[in-house]
């Protein structure tokens, strides 16, 4: 919520109980500083216009900000994320949300990807959507022509692939990066990992058969954040 009112223009106006204004006042003063209406209204006002089982009293009716996909690789950009037909909304949100903390400067949905405004998607990225710039829509293999063009190693993630993410050193992980990854039943499409520089696999040291996409792209993320932080 308050990443929503801190967003210039994209919050249109908050439905909440008394109980959500009077707890955290923060909010309706933010709404009010931002030239948000705030409305107050009952919890069963709050539970129709909400969609989860248990809501939070709040309710924020908000623009779609529209991203280009110049937005979400810029020139400069050091961390990128693309994903191509990634469907879970859960997972998409997931992946932005660690994209976001991983200190990335932009997130690409692909063609063919669940809608980063889908509320379970909105959820799960806990307020990070509202962070950095989500492009959505094109084409996968458009997007990672645009992110060679742009300078940067495009690393795609794959479990069978037979470079592991160990095997990179930290030069190779700390220069300017776009990680790839795929759907979370059938993985990238042979044409897409053929675009990439290098496909990688996260390691398995366990017994576990696969580790679940928002993990392995938290993995893969964080071993990039961190070489180029030490690295810079």
């Amino acid at each position: 919520m308050r990443e929503a009112l801190a967003a210039p223009g994209v919050a249109v106006e908050v439905f909440a109980t008394d109980e959500v204004g009077n707890r955290h006042p923060e909010l309706p003063a933010a709404a009010t500083a931002a030239g948000v209406p705030w409305l107050r209204c009952s919890g069963a006002v709050v539970e129709h216009l909400s969609d989860t089982v248990t809501p939070q009293g709040v309710v924020a009716v908000c623009r779609m900000p529209q991203v280009a996909l110049a937005d979400a690789i810029r020139p400069g950009a050091r961390l990128v994320t693309i994903l191509a037909h990634v469907r879970d909304p859960g997972n998409a949100g997931t992946v932005i949300r660690v994209s976001d903390a991983a200190g990335a400067d932009g997130v690409v949905l692909s063609h063919g990807s669940v809608d980063a405004y889908n509320a379970k998607c909105v959820r799960a990225s806990a307020g990070s959507l509202f962070h950095l710039p989500v492009a959505a829509g094109p084409d996968p293999a458009a997007v990672v022509v645009a992110a060679r063009a742009a300078g940067l190693l495009v690393l795609a993630a794959d479990g069978a692939a037979d470079t592991r993410l160990d095997d990179l050193d930290s030069g190779t992980l700390a220069v300017p990066t776009a990680w790839l990854f795929g759907n979370e039943a059938w993985g990238l499409p042979s044409q897409l990992r053929a675009l990439a520089d290098e496909v990688v696999a996260v390691p398995i040291y366990g017994r576990a058969e696969s580790l679940n996409l928002s993990t392995a792209a938290a993995v893969c993320l964080y071993a990039s954040a961190r070489a180029q932080h030490v690295g810079g």
